[in-house]
């Protein structure tokens, strides 16, 4: 599927209609738990992509925010059911990596869950590695079931 990645605002309406259903999703497969960590916001997301249709609708969006010393954080990561199976994640995931680059960032990490099998295997296969929590998840109770990685970028 063709797909266009552009950059977009935060408070974006169809930035903000997708990662309020990617809220409702995980939402939902984890029996309502709200998300462990401090949650995105427009004063900390430095990167937020989407990725639209050759007709212009939304399929997809991905943020990253900067954590210091040359890392980020992959958030937000969503793709509409209709359109899953068809690389927009792989095409929005590829965006960030090349969006971290040309802000000098040689490190993402990312927060996900057990009952993320389809993000677990985008993310493994992207060459993202487990890692320990980071940042504010460290001792957070709420991360405890959480999974943990990472991907050095290549300049």
């Amino acid at each position: 599927m063709p797909v266009i990645i552009e950059a977009a605002a935060w408070d974006d309406p169809d930035v903000r209609r997708l990662t309020t259903d990617q809220q409702t999703e995980v939402r939902a497969r984890y029996g309502g738990k709200d998300e462990p960590g401090t949650h995105p916001s427009a004063a900390d997301v430095a990167v937020v992509l989407l990725a639209r249709g050759p007709d212009g609708t939304a399929l997809g969006c991905g943020a990253l925010r900067e954590l210091g010393d040359g890392v980020a954080e992959v958030k937000r990561m969503y793709v509409v059911p209709a359109a899953r199976g068809r690389g927009v994640s792989k095409a929005v995931l590829a965006a960030l990596e090349d969006a971290a680059r040309a802000r000098g960032w040689t490190t993402l990490r990312l927060e996900t869950g057990p009952l993320q099998p389809e993000a677990v295997g985008l993310y493994a296969g992207a060459g993202y590695r487990p890692i320990d929590a980071f940042g504010d998840y460290v001792g957070d109770p709420d991360a405890a079931g959480s999974l943990f990685f990472e991907r050095l970028l290549a300049s």
